[in-house]
C-alpha cells in the first residue's frame, strides 16, 4: 500500500515538474519573441526617421534627443532595480519635482553643491520611507508608493507654489547645457550610471540578491540573505535616481515647476517593460532598459518633429506598455 502511495506521489511530482518546465519554456519563448518585436520596432523607427525627416540625423537633433532621454533614463534605472526586486515605484515623478525644485530654489541661499546634495538626499529619504514600509510591514508597493507620490507632491507645493529659477549660472552651463565634444554632459552622466547599474546587478552580491528576491523571495530568504535590507536598498536606489533626474531636468530647463515630473512614472515603467523587465520580478536588465529608453525617446522626438500633439504620444506609450506586459506576463 505504501509503495503504491509513493508511486502516486512521484508520478504527481513528475507531472508538476514537467508542467512547470513547460510553463517556463513557454514564458521564455514568448518574451524572446517580444524582444525580437521591439528590435524590429527600433530598426523601423530608424528607417522611418531617416526617410521621413532630413533633420532627424543632424548633430543638433541627435544631441537634443540624448538630452531629452536623460531624465527618463535615470528614472528607468531606478525603476528597473525596484521591478527586479518584485516591486514598483509610482512616486518617482513626484521625487523628480522635489529634487528639481530643491536644487533650483536652495541655491539662492546656500552654495550650489550643497543645494544639489540636499536634493539628492531628499530622494534617498523618500526611497527609505518606501523601502522601510514595504519591507517591514509587507504592504503592497503599489499602494505605498502611490501614497508617497501624493505626499511628496504636496511637500513640493508647500515648499513653493511658484516656479524656482536657478540663480547660479554654473547650474545651467555645467550640467544642463554642458558638452564634452558633441556629447551633452547629462547624457554622459546617464551612460556612466547605466554601466554602474549593469555591474551592480550582474557582478555584486547585493545586485544578484535583489534580482533573486524578484524571482523567488522565499528561496532567497532560506539562503540566509536579508530580504528586508535588499528591498530597502532597491527603493533607496530608485529615490536617488529620481532626485538626480530632477536636478538634471531643472538644470536643462533652467527652471523648476512644482508640477515637474507629472506622469513620468508611466514613461519609466514603459522603458523597463520594453527592455525586457517583467512586472513582479523575474526578468530585465540595464542594457534592455537603455534600449527601451531609446525607443521611447525616438518615438517622442519623431512625433515632435512632425508637430504631433503630446496626447497622441501618451496613447502610443500606453499601447506599448499593454503589449509589452502581455508579451512578458507570467503564466499562473
Amino acid at each position: 500500500m505504501s509503495s503504491n502511495s509513493s508511486h502516486v506521489r512521484m508520478t504527481r511530482a513528475r507531472a508538476f515538474w514537467f508542467a512547470q518546465a513547460g510553463r517556463l519554456s513557454g514564458d521564455r519563448l514568448r518574451r524572446r519573441w517580444a524582444d525580437y518585436g521591439f528590435m524590429v520596432l527600433f530598426v523601423a523607427l530608424v528607417l522611418i526617421s531617416a526617410s521621413a525627416s532630413d533633420v532627424f540625423f543632424t548633430q543638433r537633433n541627435l544631441s537634443n534627443l540624448f538630452r531629452q532621454i536623460v531624465s527618463n533614463g535615470l528614472l528607468s534605472l531606478g525603476q528597473l532595480v525596484v521591478i527586479l526586486s518584485g516591486g514598483i515605484d509610482l512616486s518617482v515623478g513626484s521625487v523628480v519635482a522635489l529634487g528639481g525644485i530643491l536644487s533650483a530654489g536652495l541655491q539662492q541661499q546656500i552654495p550650489l553643491s550643497l543645494a544639489i546634495l540636499i536634493a539628492l538626499v531628499s530622494g534617498l529619504l523618500v526611497g527609505a520611507v518606501n523601502g522601510f514600509v514595504i519591507a517591514r510591514f509587507k504592504l503592497a508597493p503599489f499602494i505605498v508608493t502611490l501614497a508617497t507620490m501624493s505626499a511628496v507632491r504636496g511637500v513640493v507645493y508647500v515648499y513653493s507654489e511658484v516656479p524656482q529659477v536657478p540663480s547660479n549660472p554654473l547650474f545651467r552651463d555645467l550640467l544642463g547645457g554642458g558638452f564634452i565634444g558633441p556629447v551633452p554632459v547629462p547624457a554622459i552622466i546617464m551612460i556612466i550610471f547605466f554601466v554602474l547599474v549593469w555591474v551592480f546587478l550582474n557582478r555584486t552580491t547585493a545586485g544578484r540578491a535583489i534580482v533573486g528576491i524578484g524571482g523567488n523571495e522565499e528561496a532567497v530568504r532560506l539562503a540566509g540573505i536579508n530580504v528586508r535590507a535588499h528591498i530597502l536598498l532597491a527603493y533607496l536606489i530608485s529615490g536617488f535616481f529620481a532626485a538626480l533626474a530632477g536636478v538634471l531636468l531643472a538644470s536643462r530647463l533652467a527652471i523648476a515647476q512644482p508640477s515637474l515630473g507629472v506622469g513620468y512614472e508611466l514613461d519609466s515603467i514603459a522603458a523597463c517593460v520594453i527592455g525586457g523587465a517583467v512586472l513582479g520580478g523575474g526578468g530585465g536588465g540595464a542594457i534592455g532598459t537603455f534600449g527601451g529608453v531609446l525607443i521611447l525617446g525616438m518615438i517622442s522626438n519623431l512625433l515632435n518633429l512632425f508637430n504631433v500633439q503630446t496626447y497622441y504620444q501618451q496613447i502610443v506609450k500606453g499601447l506599448i506598455i499593454v503589449f509589452a506586459v502581455l508579451a512578458r506576463r507570467k503564466e499562473q
